[in-house]
């Protein structure tokens, strides 16, 4: 397994890549949320990659972020019907945390306007990925609407670890508040995490 790239970005296309590896040339294929992020051709670059063994080729994907590449992942292994093309095509079209609000609200609208995806793949997306997305794609979705400070994103950031561990929002939310007042302004995500998880116990 090819786990990331790390080199010479030698080709820059809005579809795909080539990295120079130590001198050997790696052809990886991109969303558009990733090209537009792309450094020069000739600088260094480092992409995440994912690996599709298939009976006539073996493809890579290439992306800048892990949120990508985990989306990415969850497509083509969860929905069924959706392959590695139509995965870089909802990454194309919109970014992970509009994505997941998308699936969380159930908004087929929006997802049936990514190119090759049509009302019924949107769905089939929403019906397979709903649960495992849940509250925590609904609560990012809207915080990153409502643009926060940097003291109010790691509080928000804390919320979505609490709700990771089955917290229920509402709940998560004040445990939260309540360890950023006793913390102060300045504590980290873990910190308020740990204090928000020994007030509920």
């Amino acid at each position: 397994m090819i786990a990331f790239l790390h080199g010479i970005l030698t080709e820059s296309l809005p579809t795909q890549v080539t990295v120079d590896v130590h001198g050997v040339g790696y052809e990886a294929l991109i969303p558009l949320s990733s090209y537009d992020r792309l450094p020069k051709v000739g600088s260094e670059v480092r992409l995440l990659t994912h690996l599709a063994v298939r009976e006539d080729a073996h493809v890579l994907y290439g992306f800048l972020t892990a949120a990508e590449r985990d989306l990415f992942r969850l497509l083509i292994n969860t929905v069924s019907g959706i392959g590695p093309k139509i995965a870089l095509s909802v990454l194309s079209g919109m970014t992970p945390t509009v994505f997941r609000g998308a699936v969380a609200t159930s908004d087929v609208k929006a997802l049936s306007r990514i190119t090759g995806v049509g009302k019924k793949t949107a769905e089939r997306i929403v019906v397979e990925l709903r649960d495992k997305i849940g509250p925590v794609g609904a609560w990012e979705a809207s915080s990153t609407q409502r643009g926060l400070s940097a003291e109010d994103q790691r509080a928000n950031d804390a919320v979505l670890a609490l709700i990771a561990l089955d917290v229920k929002p509402p709940q998560a939310h004040e445990a939260v508040r309540a360890a950023q007042a006793l913390l102060g302004p300045q504590a980290t995500i873990e910190e308020l995490v740990r204090v928000a998880l020994k007030q509920g116990n």
